[in-house]
């Protein structure tokens, strides 16, 4: 098999694995064999094998594809929680004098006078 064109689900190498599990559930026996000849040949991917072979041996102990379209979108996760507030000059903290890197001029540090 020369691309992923060939592979009964389409973007195959770039499935996460939620996806890939669902996607999987559409597909036939000899279907899932070829996905799985591929991981093997390609990836190798552990979590992707063991995805595939168990569904195939799902399907080899009779359990029949599931309806929908190997193509059809899989949601992901969720997005993260926003966990701060926007910044603006009522959130920003108060003005910081650098060091004076001796400039004699910076009264935030105290001079020695000797």
């Amino acid at each position: 098999m020369s691309g992923t064109d060939d592979l009964p689900l389409p973007d195959y190498d770039h499935l996460a694995l939620p996806q890939l599990t669902a996607r999987v559930r559409t597909l036939d026996a000899d279907a899932v064999e070829t996905l799985v000849e591929y991981e093997r040949a390609h990836g190798d991917r552990l979590p992707v094998v063991q995805v595939l072979t168990e569904r195939l041996t799902e399907l080899r102990e009779g359990a029949q594809p599931t309806g929908g379209a190997p193509d059809a979108p899989v949601p992901g996760p969720p997005p993260a929680p926003d966990r701060g507030s926007p910044v603006s000059p009522a959130t920003a903290g108060p003005k910081l004098n650098p060091p004076s890197q001796g400039d004699p001029t910076n009264p935030a540090q105290p001079r020695s006078t000797g």
